[in-house]
């Protein structure tokens, strides 16, 4: 891996790359070394005035009006480290742990915050090397920044915990060892700024998004894919219908509808004498459902890229006036309200590939065998799997409650008001594996669909898509064991394999211009 990290100009297709392949190699800009030195520097000079600096020489939260004698500046970091160190829960995935560190990299290395080299270079050394601190998932309410989850990380730098190497799960200083590292101690600031900032919502609420825009993708060919099954129109899918709304989701997701069934040997089947006038709205409806997720997808992601990008630890160094200021912007309010709506488009795409799924196995709307088998009665066919989806469905529908409004007063009342980011980041993981599983089961129902119109073919994208599943399942001929024939269809839409199959001429979260 060559990525070069340039701090506050990150592309999202950087942080989309280290999520989905890994840190090895990473390296910081050289830029980046002037600014974190003049920082460090400006810290020294003003602890020699001897004034009293929020986070250097006091207390935390709370306890900030209490001054630390210089002897004891260097415990006071560690101290907040360990103390703050207080998550539960299982471990974060490693995918994601390695996106928080880079992007606690990223925030140090822009010279604001006050820490020394040597501590960016020993977290840009754990990432090159990939070194994944074991941080338990449960314990940040999204302000004072992540505090819990980022003490876990960072009290790897010093030696405290587990570190995931090399496939190993080893106490910290063994790792670092083991990878030719050794703890740091921390100096005036730096525990702080390891430890404030939104860091760890912003993490899994990126994770989510790049999940959330994998699945769009997937939900659009197993969409077009159940349209040409029902054998529905393309009508509604008109350039000329998307213009005149000029959205512009809606615009590109109803031309890869078009693309995706163009030259569908079933479609042209029943282009003339077809008795439906109008298809059912989860046919005809999808760029106006899919292309509305779309878009909110794109804002959500302008925001978590400008949270990427900026600094959000607290109190701030301002090294050219000498200055250190305390703010807020370790408040996750930003990515709470990215997180709800990223969590609003699994649900919505979720909810319109049940429809189509419990379209396809009803023969009053689709004109296909009853619960998509050959002989229904003495089989059961799609029956329970399309409950199955329902059932992920509603599951999401209550998931997608907003986080952001929630509150609840922590630090003796210090910090009153919170955001909630990370419960709302976090629980997109499981919406995503959630809907992951709807769109399998929709790629199972659909391809099923399209194989009673044999020897009748779809178009070729899609037609690769259904030798791809093929190849793994087989038709369901007689009802079978069918758990295996659902897992085999949802891995190949989380590993991407069914967007690959139908070719690059899906929209993504970067528009084109």
């Amino acid at each position: 891996m060559t990525l070069v990290l340039k701090p506050g100009s990150v592309p999202l297709s950087d942080w989309r790359r280290i999520y989905r392949t890994g840190t090895a190699g990473l390296s910081l800009d050289p830029a980046s070394a002037g600014p974190i030195a003049a920082s460090a520097a400006a810290v020294q000079k003003i602890l020699a005035k001897g004034e009293p600096i929020y986070g250097i020489n006091t207390g935390f939260g709370r306890l900030a009006s209490i001054r630390i004698d210089d002897a004891d500046l260097e415990k006071l970091q560690r101290n907040i480290v360990l103390s703050h160190a207080a998550g539960v829960g299982e471990p974060m995935p490693a995918s994601v742990a390695r996106l928080m560190m880079a992007l606690k990299l990223a925030s140090l290395a822009q010279g604001a915050s006050g820490v020394k080299p040597e501590t960016v270079a020993l977290l840009e050394a754990m990432l090159a090397q990939e070194l994944v601190p074991i941080v338990p998932a449960q314990g940040s309410v999204g302000a004072s920044g992540d505090l819990a989850p980022l003490a876990h990380m960072t009290a790897t730098m010093i030696g405290v915990g587990e570190i995931l190497f090399q496939g190993e799960r080893l106490p910290a200083e063994a790792a670092l060892a083991k990878a030719g590292l050794a703890p740091i101690t921390l100096g005036p600031k730096e525990g702080l700024a390891l430890l404030n900032g939104t860091q760890f919502s912003t993490a899994y609420a990126l994770a989510g998004l790049f999940e959330a825009e994998l699945l769009l993708q997937s939900a659009l060919v197993t969409g077009a894919l159940s349209t040409d099954a029902a054998k529905g129109s393309d009508t509604p899918f008109d350039p000329r219908i998307h213009a005149l709304r000029r959205h512009k989701g809606q615009i590109d997701v109803a031309a890869a509808l078009r693309g995706l069934m163009e030259g569908s040997v079933i479609r042209a089947s029943h282009v003339e004498g077809d008795e439906r006038v109008q298809d059912p709205y989860c046919l005809r409806c999808q760029p106006q459902v899919m292309g509305a997720a779309l878009d909110v997808l794109r804002q959500a992601a302008t925001t978590l890229g400008t949270e990427a990008n900026g600094v959000s630890d607290n109190p701030l160094v301002f090294a050219e006036q000498g200055e250190v200021l305390s703010g807020g912007n370790f408040h996750a309010e930003p990515v709470a309200f990215a997180a709800d709506m990223i969590a609003l488009t699994l649900c919505e795409i979720g909810s319109i590939a049940e429809r189509r799924l419990a379209m396809l196995i009803d023969p009053a709307l689709s004109g296909l065998p009853a619960f998509l088998t050959p002989k229904p009665g003495l089989n059961s066919g799609f029956m329970i799997p399309q409950v199955t989806a329902a059932a992920l469905v509603s599951e999401n529908k209550q998931m997608a409650h907003p986080a952001s409004v929630d509150s609840i007063p922590t630090s003796a009342n210090q910090e009153d008001h919170v955001s909630m980011a990370a419960h709302g980041a976090r629980r997109l993981m499981g919406m995503a594996a959630n809907l992951s599983h709807v769109l399998g089961i929709e790629l199972l129902a659909a391809t099923q669909g399209c194989d009673f119109h044999a020897p009748m073919a779809s178009s070729q994208p899609l037609e690769s898509v259904r030798a791809l599943l093929r190849r793994a399942v087989p038709m369901l001929d007689e009802d079978r064991h069918f758990s295996p024939d659902m897992e085999a269809a949802t891995a190949l839409i989380r590993s991407g394999s069914v967007i690959n199959a139908a070719g690059d001429n899906l929209p993504s979260l970067e528009i084109a211009a």
